[in-house]
């Protein structure tokens, strides 16, 4: 994910403050242990997660989820539907 020029401030806030019900969606979906990462020289967003069910990106069906979308889509790059513009990537390495 990306966020556009400026916005970590802001971004950070959004996330200190997420909302309760979005909070408990995602644990009742399994995810757990979930971390966002910034490199800011790039504004470029890294999410780890713990599955244990949907992801977080598979709850775009729910209308909390589309919700926080629309409320995130100021501040960072988004598909049309205001869903973050993200990417898998490929496990290169894993250390238990």
């Amino acid at each position: 994910m990306k966020l556009n020029p400026g916005q970590a401030v802001e971004y950070k806030k959004r996330h200190d403050e997420i909302w309760p019900e979005l909070e408990q969606l995602l644990k009742d979906n399994g995810v757990s242990d979930y971390s966002i990462f910034l490199d800011e020289e790039t504004n470029i967003l890294f999410a780890v997660q713990k599955q244990d069910g949907k992801g977080s990106q598979d709850l775009g069906s729910t209308e909390i989820v589309k919700k926080w979308w629309a409320y995130m889509a100021d501040i960072m790059e988004t598909n049309p539907d205001n869903s973050p513009k993200s990417k898998p990537l490929t496990e290169v390495f894993h250390l238990d």
